[in-house]
């Protein structure tokens, strides 16, 4: 095994120095990075995952932007106004804004792009529950109206998580929410280079020529977007230590989440620096199936509760305790959301009563399959449940796979046996946490929630309650509720929540500290 890992990671090695000699642009003017993760899916409407949805950031753009306090900033629109009742927003495109093909953006693109959006995005349904009205008013121009009043209007425009209101051409925004889109076809400040697009091995983005950025500073993804490379290369290397050996080299400029294990041969390396691009940190997400047994039954889903212990999780995930910290709230320890409402059995491990609960829920040794993404950070906690599972006599079926690759089967609704799954990991950022609206795993839709499929209508009007109430106090009170309630359905469990570190050659400048990857405004001395 140690000699096809060293195989494969010379494979990397030569490869990625064979792209590099072929390369002619010239290097300063060239970003080369190492995401967490293979882009494989590229419409950031269809799918929530982060990958896609950094993707989506370099070539869309979006009307408005959260800047560095989180405090919602015209980014396409140029001007706007509220109506006294808060009822009626009018809106106005900047000028400049063209589509990458050379076409200008109007109303007719933001439409439908929007109306796409409210389909597949939870924080979205908060806005459609009270939405009477959006249609373009000139070519430039277009209105919301509101049945009443709606404070997270421009909020929700301002969106960060997945799945973000990118704006995108009419043409590509008609196509049916429930399929992904085949034109990339953007606006933003990159051009995705769709013919090149390897997926496995590498994404290619070049600067938009015709991109007029706004003229305000960068402050997190507001103000001006300015491309300051002309070609941005993602690289897959799915091998850490090729990673690390690249960076170290010079050979890449960046690396999004470098193994935590190996932070210490970056770290002396002074030709790079290890820094937390987003402070706010990530939580740890673990989704079991609601369609299918043994996760059908409430109490198989609480039992989950009993088989974790965060800090076992997290000791594996991201070593150092200076990169972590346990949390018994769903909607993120260190923000204004964080509560310990029902969270009485977190952090307590007892695998008898796992068993007992699952022997409740009629669980009788059926194989419980465990997506394990071998590529992604979320990887390990996969192993972790697998194992934990098995001490309380579950017949586990752990399926490695690419991240990739699992976010295309968790949408799948098929029973395991035939495609489908059990349980899955993945990692939520705190802007979309901290929501009980834009919380994803929050979601209790029935068919129309987040993979997984959680039912609990009851819920839902909770969660539309919580974005319609304006007092603050009353506001916390139902979001208590609501986590008192997701608690009680084992709608999903937090597995840990903690800072993930980027590291980048000493030479980058301009790197924005955000919940995203956001590659404008970075240059290399």
């Amino acid at each position: 095994m140690r000699i096809l890992s060293l195989l494969l990671a010379c494979a990397a090695a030569i490869s990625l120095t064979s792209d590099a000699s072929a390369q002619t642009v010239p290097d300063k003017k060239t970003l080369r990075i190492v995401p967490h993760a293979d882009l494989r899916n590229i419409d950031p409407i269809w799918t929530t995952a982060i990958i896609t949805r950094n993707h989506g950031y370099m070539v869309y753009d979006t009307l408005f932007a959260a800047d560095e306090k989180h405090a919602p900033k015209p980014q396409m629109v140029g001007e706007y106004k509220i109506s006294p009742d808060g009822l009626t927003f009018d809106f106005t495109l900047r000028s400049g804004l063209k589509w990458h093909d050379g076409g200008e953006v109007t109303s007719a693109d933001v439409i439908p792009s929007l109306e796409r959006w409210m389909k597949r995005d939870t924080e979205a349904q908060g806005l459609v529950a009270v939405l009477a009205g959006l249609e373009a008013t000139g070519k430039d121009s277009f209105r919301l109206r509101l049945k009443e009043p709606y404070g997270l209007v421009l909020p929700s425009l301002a969106k960060i998580a997945s799945n973000v209101p990118f704006i995108m051409p009419e043409r590509v925004a008609k196509t049916d929410a429930m399929k992904q889109i085949e034109d990339t076809t953007g606006s933003g400040p990159f051009i995705f280079d769709k013919a090149g697009w390897r997926p496995g091995h590498s994404a290619t983005y070049t600067r938009f020529a015709g991109y007029v950025p706004r003229n305000e500073p960068a402050s997190m993804l507001a103000g001006g977007k300015i491309a300051k490379v002309e070609r941005v290369e993602w690289l897959y290397l799915p091998d850490s230590s090729s990673q690390v050996a690249a960076l170290n080299r010079g050979e890449i400029d960046l690396i999004e989440a470098p193994a935590i294990d190996l932070l210490p041969v970056l770290k002396a390396n002074r030709d790079v620096k290890v820094g937390i691009s987003d402070p706010l940190g990530m939580q740890v997400i673990m989704r079991p199936n609601h369609l299918h047994p043994p996760f059908n039954n409430v109490k198989a889903r609480q039992a989950l509760y009993y088989l974790i212990d965060q800090a076992e999780y997290m000791r594996v995930m991201a070593g150092d305790p200076e990169y972590w910290t346990v949390c018994d709230s769903l909607f993120m320890c260190g923000t204004p959301s964080a509560t310990s409402a029902g969270a009485e059995m977190i952090n307590k491990p007892d695998i008898e009563k796992a068993k007992a609960l699952f022997k409740e829920a009629g669980y009788n040794g059926e194989s419980v399959v465990v997506l394990y993404p071998t590529d992604h950070p979320s990887g390990p906690a996969a192993q972790v449940t697998a194992d934990r599972l098995r001490k309380a006599g579950v017949n586990v079926e752990l399926q490695a796979m690419d991240w990739a690759t699992l976010t295309t089967r968790r949408s799948s609704k098929n029973p395991p046996a035939q495609g489908g799954w059990n349980i899955f990991h993945t990692r939520t950022d705190a802007v979309s946490a901290m929501s009980p609206l834009a919380n994803n795993p929050a979601s209790s839709g029935c068919e129309r929630s987040w993979f997984g499929w959680a039912c609990d209508p009851e819920t839902e009007k909770l969660r539309l309650q919580w974005a319609r109430e304006p007092d603050e106090a009353k506001r916390k009170q139902i979001l208590e509720t609501v986590q008192t309630r997701l608690y009680a359905n084992g709608n999903f469990a937090v597995v840990g929540q903690y800072t993930m570190p980027s590291a980048y050659r000493a030479n980058i400048e301009g790197l924005i500290r955000a919940p995203v990857l956001a590659l404008w405004n970075i240059e290399k001395r």
